[in-house]
């Protein structure tokens, strides 16, 4: 079957909130969005039940509630959105190819924003009560709905104890289910001393997730079995969490961009990859904390970068790298005082030269042009020629070394 292919400026891989933020963005910026999402449209935020730590919403919100408006929003920026799963991706070149089973979405720029799951026990009945049921994943978000109810709390990792803390200022008990030996967890020491001697903290050793116990409403037990006796122990509770890691949707990236060990995307603080024209977003780089407050501050600056890297490439295509005519390209940061002082000679040039077009490139927010150019010490100024880079200056320029260099 031969594909469908349709072009876009910028095609984002996963419509959560970084996704979503960063769609906004291009949207606003009247670049033609397509979001690829393969489930539903918020991403893992849809399924948590309250939101109360997002800034401006004082009354809290449900997640499903806010992704709505993040989608909202997106579209009325004209984005598009589809719902199907991304089989495989060129990112090599300025014309990126997203694959699905029936289109390839030719694009300028490529957003991953693909999230990622959270790792699960395997245990019968586990998938019967994920996320409002009775199974979370975030104690921040749903904290509060415990309070005074008994929770476990699956793991002993920096990430389990610590949060397991955290739900003890709402939760009457919070029941830890260690896999290890009494006193051993795979936390920092500091964090174990602290919960051990918290009275709201109770510490099951050597146990397993056996199975999840219910009805068909909601979660009433998990039964844990003990890896050395193989005894089975109903615990009742009213919430379990599940802290034993996060697993990144980064299987069809594996040797297109950089990769971190457990498989998070490396990016700078532009959300960059080591891939002109590619970003991540949110959950499935590789960052610290995992919210949606910080996935949405990465979908703007990824959307933002995105639109920087598309003007760049069409400005640096059609006009500096023109054949039509020769040019020079004066690169400077307009905070910096000895860049900006030699603008008044880069106009004088310009005025005496007439047949040679002149640009100014700030670097001040992107350095896009400067690399494309070769050049790493601003200021300087770049001579073209034919549609090649002929010459460069990185310092000493005056008229007369400007000159010399479109002489050439």
């Amino acid at each position: 079957m031969e594909k469908k292919v349709e072009q876009y400026d910028v095609v984002i891989i996963g419509g959560g909130a970084a996704g979503l933020t960063a769609a906004i963005y291009c949207g606003r910026a009247r670049l033609n969005t397509l979001v690829i999402e393969k489930a539903l449209v918020g991403g893992l935020a849809t399924y948590t039940n309250e939101i109360a730590n997002y800034p401006g919403f004082p009354e809290g919100s449900t997640g499903l509630g806010l992704m709505e408006l993040f989608h909202k929003q997106a579209k009325s920026f004209g984005v598009k959105f589809k719902l199907t799963d991304v089989r495989a991706v060129q990112l090599e070149g300025e014309t990126k190819v997203v694959e699905t089973f029936r289109t390839n979405y030719e694009c300028k720029a490529v957003i991953i924003a693909s999230g990622g799951k959270n790792r699960l026990t395997g245990a019968p009945g586990e998938d019967k009560y994920l996320f409002d049921k009775g199974i979370s994943f975030c104690a921040t978000c749903d904290a509060a709905a415990n309070t005074g109810k008994t929770v476990m709390v699956i793991g002993s990792g920096d990430a389990a104890i610590e949060e397991g803390m955290f739900l003890t200022k709402f939760a009457s008990k919070v029941i830890v289910s260690v896999m290890h030996d009494e006193g051993k967890m795979d936390c920092n020491e500091i964090a174990k001393a602290e919960a051990m001697e918290n009275p709201k903290m109770e510490f099951l050793w050597n146990t397993l997730p056996h199975e999840f116990r219910g009805d068909d409403q909601h979660l009433h037990s998990v039964a844990l079995k003990n890896t050395k006796t193989g005894e089975i122990l109903d615990v009742p509770v009213d919430t379990c969490f599940l802290f034993i890691g996060y697993v990144p949707n980064t299987e069809i990236f594996q040797g297109k961009v950089e990769l971190n060990k457990p498989g998070y995307v490396i990016t700078n603080e532009r959300m960059e990859t080591n891939v002109p024209g590619v970003y991540a977003a949110g959950d499935v780089r590789d960052k610290w904390l995992k919210q949606v407050a910080t996935a949405v501050g990465d979908g703007a600056i990824a959307g933002y970068t995105a639109e920087k890297y598309i003007a760049e490439t069409n400005q640096f295509n059609t006009q500096i790298m023109d054949a039509a005519a020769p040019g020079l390209v004066y690169i400077y940061n307009a905070v910096v005082p000895a860049s900006r002082e030699l603008l008044p000679l880069v106009e004088q040039f310009e005025e005496k030269h007439p047949e040679v077009r002149v640009y100014r490139v700030d670097v001040y927010k992107s350095e896009g042009i400067a690399r494309r150019l070769g050049v790493a010490d601003i200021p300087a100024a770049v001579y073209i020629k034919e549609g090649k880079a002929a010459g460069s200056l990185t310092g000493g320029i005056t008229l007369e070394s400007l000159e010399a260099l479109t002489e050439r």
